[in-house]
């Protein structure tokens, strides 16, 4: 019997759905993209606390702002980063990093689940960045405003919590050590 390559062993249509996981390949271009215009965003943020601070009559108040909003920015890049190297490792292709010493230590066990649980606990971080602009800020807020982001805050946690213990019963064995 002749050993032949998995790949010539797929029947065309499983062989097709199989290769139709590079439709997300221009998805993740995108988001490459939109880190782009993050880093845009970033410069223009700082250019701007640079300014505000050589000028007379800034609060403290005013510069934690702006520097929670660079903060939250590289978050969301941060954000970005996971889902475009983990999801295109986990629902693309490989990308063979394995000696590369830049390679992130969490990709070496990357998984749906994992990733699932690495973007609700940044998403909490991110809406946490949000919430403390919020509440420095409070006195321009109404008090429904603030209720609701807390809320809605709230839900992000417990949601994490949700698909992390989701994740630790329908996969019981635990991930290596970092």
């Amino acid at each position: 019997m002749e050993n032949k390559p998995p790949d010539s062993m797929l029947r065309p249509m499983p062989r097709w759905i199989f290769m139709s996981r590079w439709l997300q390949a221009p998805l993740y271009i995108g988001l490459i993209v939109a880190q782009g215009v993050y880093v845009w965003q970033f410069w223009l943020e700082l250019v701007h606390l640079i300014g505000v601070t050589t000028t007379k009559g800034v609060s403290e108040s005013e510069i934690m702002l702006i520097v929670l909003g660079l903060i939250d920015v590289v978050m969301i890049s941060n954000l970005l980063v996971m889902v475009i190297v983990g999801g295109w490792e986990t629902f693309v292709s490989r990308l063979e990093l394995e000696n590369h010493p830049d390679q992130p230590e969490w990709l070496s066990h990357v998984n749906a689940g994992v990733l699932k649980v690495k973007l609700a606990t940044a998403i909490i971080g991110i809406s946490s960045i949000h919430l403390l602009k919020t509440f420095i800020n409070a006195q321009n807020y109404e008090e429904k405003v603030l209720l609701w982001q807390t809320l809605i805050h709230l839900t992000f946690v417990l949601s994490a919590l949700a698909i992390a213990w989701t994740e630790r019963i329908t996969n019981p064995h635990p991930a290596p050590a970092h």
